[in-house]
């Protein structure tokens, strides 16, 4: 809802620019009605009303009713898209935190590293858990001023903050899903059961334990992060982009060989560990807990240590040729490639080439050689079907995202071709050719070759009136004369407007042509102008909310009612590509017939005066001739060589300042006085 700063801003704009004007300053400041509207823009929350409409937006509070469709509410659903792919990726990479000591031939966790990792989780957990107090406050179904989301109109929609938060916590996939996804699982585990399993020897078991608690956690976030697909039945597409969907589908691609990457490389230093442990028991003296090294969570700052103990194991040359420095000389299967990966120090190659691996594996299909223990059979088993549904879905995706982008411009490129050809026959100058290029250009860019409207008329009465009910209140609503109507005129005019595009620089309707219809700005900038008696141009600003052509509402509650169409009291000119709804004649005419009570309510006729241009130009000449008269008489009296000594002199100079005041106010084209005196 807009401001009174924003309201007396949008007044202040409607001024005389004469060529004297433009020398002398004065602003232009109109009185502010108390019902003001809310701004297009800055409709970010739902109002809390029951009767389907918004109210006045009395100051955001913590536990306010959202919106689905508002437009914070959708951009945070792109990012929070992105925050859950981020997660995606975070989470594996607590695997690369344990690491094999090459010198000490041990298991160990890099502490750094871990730390780095928990705290990117942290981070992305923050993020879910601000999701959540956000959902605890999301109505089930957009604000449509009695419409919903399921194609039916009147539908009930919680407004109430604890109905609306006990429907989510009621919810199969609410709030108890959303807050299993961010259980800090694998912190736990790599900050409290890795250490002490190592502690005790069990290498072995450590990561077995530490792949299960990621797949149980891991695979519900990646149908948690499907499941978001369900946001577009409440604020629309996330991303309604071509291109955004192909991204999203590479990343998605990218993520699953992160993966499976990362569990490669888990399952590699388990085979590592398991040759250690096998070397160990031939080796005489040996013990598991020399297996895992010392400081269990190593941070770097000392050396390792090599205790007695520890020295033997540390020195076998045996060991270390038969599991660390080649895969020659043990069975390690698909794992052969992490021999070079578990030793080594650079944790950038330990991330990249097992996304390589992942990439490579999931693309190709079968260059894997098992073994036939079983873990590593079913580990294969499911890279290869998850690579070949993947790649196929990835091909699928990007095949249709395509077809859609390319079929829509062979179409436009077709039509282009027509209408070249029309205008070639038809010899058009340049300069017409050149406008009817930069429409059909823009009108592509706003439609995408989709024509509303021929949709929307082939369809049943009913069907119609609803979609267009529920596509149409909203914007509707925005227009400040339509704000104290009730529902069934919202409806009517609802089911008569027209979206209508117009380019820049173009001159919409003329100073004295018949004025066809009336048309509500809901994007974009107009320039109304008008010339008065002594060859003075006057132009003021139309934006979003302002609306022209409210000579048809006084023509069509005049009595006796006149055929005739009233004449233009402006020329309207666009001043940038602009958005609007256009009332033909014949469609005002009929709902002020039909609905002549309406217009006879005080603030309808308040608004429509308030935000007519005829009556914001007029009331700008005015206040502007009177600041001038008031700053002239200020001068005078305050100069001291000038002394009111001659009172005829001075009453002559007064008569002239308001002479000069009435002519000006005459000059200027006041509105007629009965216009809105329905």
């Amino acid at each position: 809802m807009a401001t009174d700063h924003q309201e007396i801003s949008r007044a202040a704009r409607m001024q005389d620019f004469t060529d004297e004007d433009s020398q002398n300053e004065g602003g232009v400041e109109e009185e502010e009605e108390d019902d003001s509207t809310r701004d297009y823009k800055t409709s970010l929350f739902m109002c809390g009303d029951y009767g389907g409409g918004c109210s006045r937006r009395r100051g955001w509070s913590l536990m306010q009713v959202l919106d689905p469709r508002s437009r914070w509410v959708q951009e945070w659903n792109r990012v929070f898209l992105l925050v859950c792919a981020t997660g995606l990726f975070v989470d594996p990479l607590f695997f690369y935190a344990l690491s094999v000591s090459d010198t000490c031939m041990c298991l160990f966790i890099d502490g750094w590293f871990a730390i780095t990792v928990t705290a990117l989780r942290c981070m992305i957990d923050a993020l879910h858990l601000w999701n959540l107090w956000l959902q605890l406050r999301m109505a089930k179904k957009p604000s449509s001023g009695g419409g919903s989301s399921d194609g039916t109109r009147g539908g009930p929609r919680l407004t109430i903050p604890s109905s609306v938060a006990l429907r989510y916590l009621k919810a199969k996939r609410g709030f108890f899903f959303d807050l299993f996804v961010i259980l800090p699982l694998p912190q736990i585990v790599l900050w409290v059961a890795i250490p002490s399993l190592l502690e005790k020897g069990s290498v072995i078991v450590v990561m077995t334990i530490f792949l299960i608690i990621f797949l149980f956690q891991h695979l519900p976030k990646i149908y948690h992060s499907v499941c978001l697909r369900r946001m577009q039945n409440l604020s629309g597409y996330i991303f309604g982009t071509v291109w955004w969907g192909i991204a999203l589908n590479m990343i998605a691609y990218f993520v699953a060989s992160h993966a499976a990457g990362a569990c490669w490389y888990l399952l590699g230093i388990q085979r590592a560990a398991k040759c250690l442990k096998e070397q160990c028991r031939e080796t005489q003296g040996c013990g598991l807990r020399l297996l895992s090294c010392r400081e269990t969570i190593y941070y770097g700052t000392t050396r390792k240590v090599r205790d007695g103990a520890r020295l033997p194991w540390a020195d076998n040359k045996v060991a270390r040729a038969t599991c660390l420095d080649s895969s020659d000389n043990y069975d390690y299967g698909a794992y052969k490639w992490t021999v070079q990966l578990v030793t080594n120090d650079s944790r950038l190659e330990k991330i990249l080439f097992p996304i390589f691996w992942g990439l490579m594996t999931l693309s190709t299909f079968g260059n894997l050689e098992s073994t036939t223990e079983w873990l590593e059979v079913v580990f294969s088993i499911i890279v290869l079907t998850s690579g070949l549904l993947l790649v196929t879905m990835l091909i699928g995706n990007i095949k249709v995202f395509l077809h859609a982008t390319t079929s829509k411009k062979q179409a436009m490129q077709l039509k282009m071709r027509n209408i070249e050809w029309w205008m070639r026959k038809r010899h058009l100058p340049q300069e017409f050719r050149h406008r009817v290029r930069n429409f059909e250009r823009q009108r592509w860019a706003a439609t995408r070759g989709v024509d509303e409207c021929e949709v929307i008329r082939n369809l049943p009465e009913g069907l119609r009136r609803d979609i267009k009910y529920h596509l149409c209140l909203d914007l509707v609503r925005q227009v400040p004369l339509f704000q104290h109507m009730d529902d069934l005129v919202l409806e009517n005019i609802c089911d008569r407007v027209k979206s209508l595009i117009f380019t820049k620089g173009e001159t919409i309707t003329r100073e004295g042509d018949p004025v066809q219809r009336m048309l509500f700005v809901v994007r974009g900038h107009l320039q109304s102008s008008q010339v008065l008696r002594d060859g003075v141009k006057s132009c003021c600003m139309l934006g979003p909310g302002n609306f022209s052509g409210d000579e048809l509402l006084s023509w069509c509650l005049r009595r006796p009612f006149i055929e005739r169409l009233p004449p233009s009291s402006s020329t309207l000119v666009t001043l940038e590509t602009t958005e609007a709804f256009g009332l033909e004649a014949e469609d005002v005419k009929y709902v002020t017939q039909h609905f002549r009570y309406t217009f006879v309510n005080e603030r309808v006729k308040r608004s429509a005066r308030y935000y007519s241009p005829g009556w914001r130009t007029w009331a700008a000449v005015a206040i502007q001739l009177a600041w001038r008269r008031y700053k002239h008489r200020l001068t005078l009296t305050s100069l001291s060589f000038i002394r009111p000594r001659r009172p005829l002199s001075r009453c002559s100079s007064l008569g002239e300042d308001r002479l000069r005041l009435y002519t000006a106010l005459l000059t200027s084209p006041k509105p007629n006085q009965d216009d809105f005196d329905f």
